[in-house]
């Protein structure tokens, strides 16, 4: 994919969220739709096909076998076409989920027995999908960790840049989406809070968009640690001992040094201006941000800059009796 579209697409993504966290998208029932579909769906199928006669019957309780049956199916496939793996074990699991799972979802009368009352029916179904989904996701996690292993070098990189992208759209939305919904709603909340108040809360209104940039901030520096790192595998694909590899890693660690310096001291300034006019503050929100990943990140990109300039050194050096 080309540098111009994905920057496209990431700012359609970032127009879309603020978009919706501006209209006040609420996910929750939609999600529990979801996680809940296709197995709620299936049920009310083959409840529907096994209350219509006999043969209905049975054919409902094929269909249902085969269905469970399937991942346990794709396991002893993949164990006559090649070797097998740790996560391919999780087929098997999956099977006996999907049996019990399906099973109540034919059978919705026994939700409330399995979870209780006091959980509502479309919360349980989203739970019962939730499981089987969480299994498929953590096989592919286990394939995709094992399919790493036994690359090589070349496809090492190209799975890194596809997961660096995925990363970059995780940020935009944890900017746009998540951090500035959560400025709309402690917004709102204040507002709610403070009725016949309103001319206090200037100042408050002030220091919550303010703490919405010391924690939102990250997520925009981090896009330019992606970006910068993509160029560095980009420059190490095409020669590991050019020149340009050795800018681009001694760029990308000064980016992230900007960014580490960056992230700390706003955050310090917030909480000593915070300090300052608590007195006129309707909300304190007063945090110590302690970056120790971030630091181990930094001092990683660093190693990897000092040894490619020193790789290149050694090569231009063996160079020269050549």
């Amino acid at each position: 994919m080309k540098r111009k579209t994905f920057i496209l697409i990431l700012v359609i993504e970032a127009v879309l969220c603020t978009v919706l966290s501006i209209m006040k998208a609420d996910f929750s029932e939609g999600l529990a739709v979801v996680m809940a579909f296709p197995f709620e769906q299936v049920g009310i199928l083959l409840r529907s096909l096994s209350l219509s006669g006999t043969i209905g019957n049975i054919i409902a309780i094929v269909i249902y076998t085969a269905i469970c049956l399937a991942p346990a199916a794709i396991f002893f496939t993949l164990k006559k076409r090649r070797r097998l793996y740790f996560g391919d074990g999780l087929l098997i699991l999956m099977s006996a989920v999907l049996f019990v799972v399906q099973y109540l979802m034919i059978n919705p009368g026994y939700i409330s027995s399995f979870f209780g009352k006091a959980i509502e029916l479309n919360i349980s179904r989203a739970v019962l999908g939730g499981s089987v989904y969480s299994l498929i996701c953590s096989y592919f996690v286990l394939r995709i960790l094992d399919l790493f292993f036994d690359s090589g070098t070349k496809k090492l990189q190209k799975y890194m840049i596809i997961l660096l992208c995925l990363l970059n759209v995780l940020f935009v939305y944890m900017f746009f989406g998540s951090s500035f919904s959560n400025l709309l709603n402690s917004i709102v909340s204040l507002r709610a809070q403070n009725i016949g108040n309103e001319h206090l809360l200037g100042v408050t209104y002030v220091f919550l968009v303010l703490q919405f940039i010391v924690d939102a901030l990250p997520y925009i520096l981090d896009i330019f640690v992606v970006f910068a790192s993509l160029d560095l595998l980009d420059e190490i694909s095409a020669d590991f001992y050019s020149y340009e590899s050795v800018k681009s890693a001694g760029r990308l660690s000064h980016i992230c040094r900007i960014t580490l310096v960056a992230t700390v001291l706003t955050n310090t300034a917030f909480n000593l201006i915070q300090l300052i006019f608590a007195k006129r503050l309707m909300v304190i929100n007063n945090s110590v941000h302690i970056p120790f990943l971030s630091v181990i990140f930094v001092l990683a990109v660093l190693i990897l800059a000092r040894y490619i300039e020193e790789n290149k050194k050694l090569k231009d050096y063996n160079d020269m009796f050549i």
